[in-house]
């Protein structure tokens, strides 16, 4: 696999403009495509589910200015992560596993880029095309592999913890707001010691394994 922006080279992503350039715009491409297509999922589940909040906002879309905002895409060209948002009124929901749904929409979303990623690399590999056109289809693979897992972490802020409360329903009585200091925290120790790297491997993992299936499939 590809070695994309790991832990000691993130916060310095931008020096990739001139050390690869094509990781730099080909990381960015996916990852702005990859977080609005996360959030585009959120509202139109949210909006099936009967929440149209999200939709009424114009989120129906994958427009980068509206589910990121310009903070999150000029820090994901400088360190490389960015994040998006789409407002949710649970209020209006329908059933008591809605939110779980509109929160693992996102991920999954994610979690189908990735293996639809790892299959056009396969067979971009078995047709031996060029070598940038693989490396783009790989890192998108893993790029979204890790997204997906990193998203259903079980901290509050995150799509893990929404999902994680239709199972433990005394979770849904904490006010996640609160605690969104703990995420923080969370956030920051991950990011500054292995288990960033232990996710990057997992995440990576989903993209080989599809890919190797794949190419087994195709004869390869």
């Amino acid at each position: 696999m590809v070695d994309g922006p790991g832990v000691r080279t993130l916060r310095y992503f931008y020096e990739y403009y001139t050390l690869d350039p094509f990781l730099f715009y080909s990381w960015i491409l996916i990852i702005t495509f990859s977080i609005c297509l996360h959030e585009y999922a959120h509202a139109q589940v949210a909006l099936w589910k009967g929440d149209d909040t999200a939709a009424r906002m114009g989120h129906l879309t994958l427009n980068p200015l509206v589910q990121m905002g310009w903070m999150s895409l000029v820090l994901l060209a400088v360190v490389g992560i960015a994040w998006g948002a789409v407002p949710v009124d649970r209020r209006n929901l329908k059933g008591r596993s809605a939110m779980a749904q509109v929160a693992f929409a996102g991920p999954f979303a994610n979690l189908i880029l990735a293996v639809l990623f790892a299959v056009l690399f396969a067979v971009a590999y078995k047709a031996g095309l060029s070598p940038e056109v693989q490396r783009f289809l790989e890192l998108g693979s893993m790029a979204n592999g890790v997204l997906f897992l990193f998203n259903m972490l079980p901290f509050p802020m995150f799509d893990g913890w929404t999902v994680l409360s239709l199972f433990v329903p005394q979770m849904e009585r904490i006010d996640a707001r609160q605690l969104s200091g703990f995420s923080w925290i969370a956030i920051l120790v991950i990011w500054t010691t292995g288990i960033f790297g232990f996710i990057w491997n997992a995440g990576s993992g989903i993209g080989e394994f599809v890919f190797r299936l794949t190419l087994s499939v195709l004869g390869g």
